[in-house]
C-alpha cells in the first residue's frame, strides 16, 4: 500500500459497501483491503469487520467528514 493512502475506516463488508457508494458520489478514490475475504480464501479466521477502506492523505478531511457522518447515520 502506497504511503499516500491513509486509513479512514475499518468494518463489515456490507457497511463498507455503504461508505463506498458515498465516497463514489463524492468522486472520492480509495482502495478497499478486505482482509476477511484473504483469509477466508487461504482457509484462516478472521474477524468480520476486517474490511478497510483507505483513501489518498490529499482527500482524507474530505473523506473523514463523510465517514463521520456516515457512522453517526449507522449508529441511529
Amino acid at each position: 500500500m502506497s504511503t499516500e493512502h491513509i486509513k479512514i475506516f475499518s468494518g463489515s463488508s456490507i457497511i463498507v459497501r455503504g461508505l463506498q457508494n458515498l465516497l463514489d458520489n463524492n468522486k472520492i478514490h480509495y482502495i478497499i483491503k478486505d482482509n476477511f475475504e484473504s483469509a477466508r480464501l487461504a482457509g484462516f479466521g478472521e474477524q468480520m469487520n476486517a474490511v478497510e477502506v483507505y483513501v489518498l492523505n490529499s482527500d482524507q478531511e474530505k473523506a473523514e467528514s463523510i465517514v463521520n457522518n456516515y457512522r453517526k447515520e449507522i449508529n441511529s
